[in-house]
């Protein structure tokens, strides 16, 4: 009988542990989100959210305190509180009932639309350095990114100067995908034959996530990206390592970028012609991939 009665104790005890392992578990999704924000962008979008997060108890929490309060004070036991009222209109009870959530809507209106004007991702990050140039061709499944003016290009990792505005461009070969760096920015789409804007900056230098999160086939999982901030010099230095790899970044290995393939780890071109972007773009158009890079 004794060990009957430890088995529940012994399954509460595992659930519990269970239960906290999964709460463990989500501090690596607290590090690489929007929440453990690494730039200006990220954290006018956290500061938002805290904002509406704060508003929206006021909402929830009395019908969360009350909802229980009301079932146990009017239960089908409690014969003495039956509810019976005497009324069929109080002005009271409709000014509370409409006034305020009237009043939250419009303030989280203004406020949001105020936000979302202020981050969206068309707009510059008011910074006071030029913005680096960056180009982003979304392949299956894999990401290029072009520096035209330093004339290097990688694939699944995206370097950028630390306090330093980023504007990217962003197209697709083929299906629209989503380029997503949480800790840094939001979310932007990139459409094949046409193309996006996103601007970005990091505050400190670090590695950050970067993926897909447009569904686009069998390799979706595994389109992911590291984005590393980093001083000015290092950044300068990466550079000059690309340049001197050797590797150039012609038609053959772009064919060879578009194949359904997933790149298991970072792959760098030394020579990328900065009117390779404008290249790709005009072959997705045009229905065609040409096997000619521009030189």
């Amino acid at each position: 009988m004794k060990r009957l009665r430890a088995q529940p104790w012994l399954a509460l005890a595992r659930s519990t542990l269970v239960a906290a392992l999964a709460l463990l578990s989500g501090c690596d999704v607290w590090r690489r989100g929007f929440l453990n924000a690494q730039g200006p962008v990220a954290a006018g979008e956290r500061h938002l959210f805290w904002i509406v997060v704060i508003v929206m108890l006021f909402v929830i929490g009395p019908v969360l305190l009350l909802t229980p309060l009301f079932a146990w004070h009017y239960r089908l036991r409690n014969s003495r509180s039956a509810f019976r009222p005497k009324w069929d209109f109080s002005w009271p009870l409709e000014a509370l009932i409409w006034i305020p959530p009237s009043l939250i809507v419009a303030g989280l209106a203004v406020l949001l639309w105020r936000g979302a004007r202020e981050f969206d991702p068309y707009t510059p990050v008011p910074l006071a350095s030029a913005p680096l140039e960056v180009q982003a061709v979304a392949f299956d499944w894999k990401w290029l990114f072009i520096y035209p003016k330093s004339g290097v290009a990688a694939v699944n990792e995206l370097v950028i100067p630390v306090g330093r505005p980023v504007h990217m461009t962003l197209t697709s070969t083929t299906v629209m995908q989503s380029l997503f760096i949480p800790a840094l920015a939001g979310q932007i789409y990139a459409m094949g034959g046409m193309t996006t804007q996103l601007n970005l900056a990091a505050d400190r230098a670090g590695t950050f996530l970067g993926e897909n999160t447009q569904f686009n086939g069998v390799g979706y999982p595994f389109e992911k990206f590291r984005v590393s901030s980093v001083p000015d010099a290092d950044f300068n230095r990466w550079i000059a390592r690309l340049r001197s790899s050797g590797a150039a970044l012609d038609g053959a290995a772009v064919q060879r970028l578009s194949q359904k393939t997933v790149e298991p780890n970072p792959v760098f071109f030394a020579r990328a012609s900065p009117a390779l972007f404008d290249h790709i773009l005009a072959g997705v158009r045009a229905g065609t991939r040409s096997s000619e890079a521009p030189r």
